[in-house]
């Protein structure tokens, strides 16, 4: 466990986003791309033929500004898809934005804020800039990073304002069992400080069903959900909060000086996913399912170079390297043959890589036989 005292800071203060800022110049010149945390992108035409979209559906959209909070036939459905209340539903440009008017509607200067190491940087950063005083629950690496509840307990104090995390988690994919789930909701259910859950992979389970939202069973439960990265619709920039009715509200008063709504056409081809989600998310989770089983195999025929901890849920994994002082180094190398991954460096694990297996079957098991071909050999002077 550690603490980081909070300091005095403006937004502008924010730490930089290591994995965006590593990802910015690389993403879109990449050949193979084994990155990304979500699965194989669709595009409007997949989109039209899966949920029956006509050219008259999208000659009707008109181009005026839509609700703060969303339209309502949106935020139904994002209530159908996930049992809370319409009224507690505000549609957002995707879970960053989410995470962003959440986090500054909640959070005051010496709060006490409990995050989970490793992190998608944005539960950590936001809050730490917004004054947090941040709290660590460390997922330790020589425990595959599974959850540690005990650990949970040990960072909590009275003064925790809120606890923020993700699972299934990125960067490694492990998640909370069914057991540790409710043992989860258990620990929290009279304390008196908020739960902030990041559920961008919910969809996205392997060995269990998904988790349902925890504020089903729980109050003061702030939930964030994307259409990025289970359903492939990143560029749609769609995303949810689900939050207590009286915090909607603050977040709207935030917004009304940053997007002051979404697109009605985003709102739209939105609605028709969340309508009918598995024409979308299936045939996707297939392919997530088959792609896990290739990367676990590859681990397997690696054994002794490669360290792999099981991915349970999403569609990244955080393996280790004997053998490999400089990771970082390998991503640069595989970097120049076409091949893109992340430094765990950008996650706080130098020693570590965030393989994405979410795409395109062949990507991956080219980009792993490059990896492999590295792993083989010591590199030469000219590669260091």
């Amino acid at each position: 466990m550690s603490v980081r005292s909070a300091e005095p800071r403006t937004v502008g203060d924010i730490a930089p986003a290591l994995l965006e800022d590593w990802l910015r110049e690389r993403y879109f010149s990449a050949s193979i791309d084994i990155s990304s945390s979500g699965v194989q992108d669709y595009t409007l035409g997949d989109l039209r033929r899966r949920l029956g979209i006509s050219t008259a559906d999208l000659d009707a959209v008109a181009f005026r500004d839509s609700p703060s909070l969303g339209c309502e036939p949106l935020r139904e459905a994002v209530a159908a898809r996930t049992g809370r209340p319409a009224g507690e539903v505000m549609v957002t440009h995707g879970s960053s934005e989410a995470l962003f008017l959440a986090l500054a509607a909640l959070i005051r200067p010496g709060d006490e804020i409990v995050v989970l190491r490793p992190v998608y940087q944005s539960l950590s950063s936001i809050a730490e800039v917004l004054g947090a005083r941040l709290r660590t629950w460390t997922l330790h690496p020589a425990d595959d990073f599974r959850p540690d509840l005990d650990r949970l307990r040990a960072v909590l104090t009275e003064r925790t304002r809120a606890v923020l995390v993700n699972f299934p988690h990125n960067p490694t994919g492990v998640t909370l069992t069914p057991g540790q789930y409710a043992e989860f909701l258990e620990i929290l259910r009279g304390h008196p400080g908020h739960l902030v859950w990041d559920a961008a992979f919910s969809d996205l389970t392997y060995d269990q069903p998904p988790l349902p939202d925890p504020g089903l069973g729980l109050e003061r439960v702030i939930s964030v959900g994307t259409l990025s990265k289970a359903y492939g619709l990143p560029g749609l920039r769609v995303g949810w909060c689900l939050a207590p009715a009286a915090l909607l509200p603050a977040m709207t008063k935030i917004r009304d000086y940053l997007t002051i709504s979404t697109s009605p056409l985003a709102e739209m081809l939105a609605t028709a996913v969340l309508r009918q989600p598995e024409s979308v998310l299936g045939p996707r989770l297939r392919q997530a399912r088959e792609n896990r089983e290739a990367l676990l195999a590859w681990a397997r025929e690696n054994t002794g170079r490669v360290s792999l901890p099981r991915p349970a849920g999403g569609v990244s994994a955080f393996p280790a390297f004997s053998g490999v002082d400089d990771v970082t180094g390998l991503c640069h190398r595989l970097e120049e043959r076409g091949v893109l991954v992340v430094p765990g460096a950008c996650f706080g694990h130098p020693d570590r890589m965030r393989i994405g297996f979410g795409g395109f079957p062949q990507s991956l098991r080219t980009g792993l036989d490059v990896l492999t071909g590295l792993l083989k050999r010591p590199p030469t002077p000219f590669e260091v």
